[in-house]
């Protein structure tokens, strides 16, 4: 089951689509979603968590607490709306394409993807994109 909550204003519109192209994204890698808890919340709220669990004083878009079991992908996955917007606009992409490319992120990270070395990062990135390319491929069906 996958769910969204909200520490802040934020709300995220057609959760049920949203869902779905998780799951489709965790099947494509030959796993089942369990339990996924999606938190959006602002930088303040992110922030403590960085520095209370990871010991890292800094302000950061994602954090995911991984609770995989094998190919049982599941966890909670905070993600900083303000960080989401601030690198959208650095990017120059949508708001809405750096906050899915985000949360497929932290999936990704579960079903066993790493961004710790330069080509883990590449691998990261091309995986991001096949995603969101699932998602547009999703979108055009509906």
């Amino acid at each position: 089951m996958i769910s969204f909550n909200y520490e802040t204003n934020f709300k995220l519109e057609n959760e049920d689509f949203f869902e779905k192209w998780i799951q489709k994204i965790i099947l494509n890698h030959h796993c089942e979603a369990g339990e996924i808890n999606y938190i959006f919340c602002d930088d303040a709220y992110l922030l403590k968590l960085n520095i209370e669990f990871l010991e890292h004083d800094t302000l950061t878009d994602i954090i995911s607490f991984d609770n995989t079991l094998g190919k049982l992908v599941g966890g909670d996955i905070f993600i900083s709306i303000e960080r989401v917007l601030d690198n959208a606009n650095d990017f120059k992409v949508s708001f809405l394409e750096e906050l899915q490319r985000v949360m497929i992120h932290g999936v990704l990270h579960y079903i066993g993807f790493s961004d710790k070395t330069p080509e883990s990062q590449k691998e990261m990135t091309i995986q991001e994109n096949n995603a969101l390319k699932e998602l547009s491929s999703l979108i055009s069906i509906n």
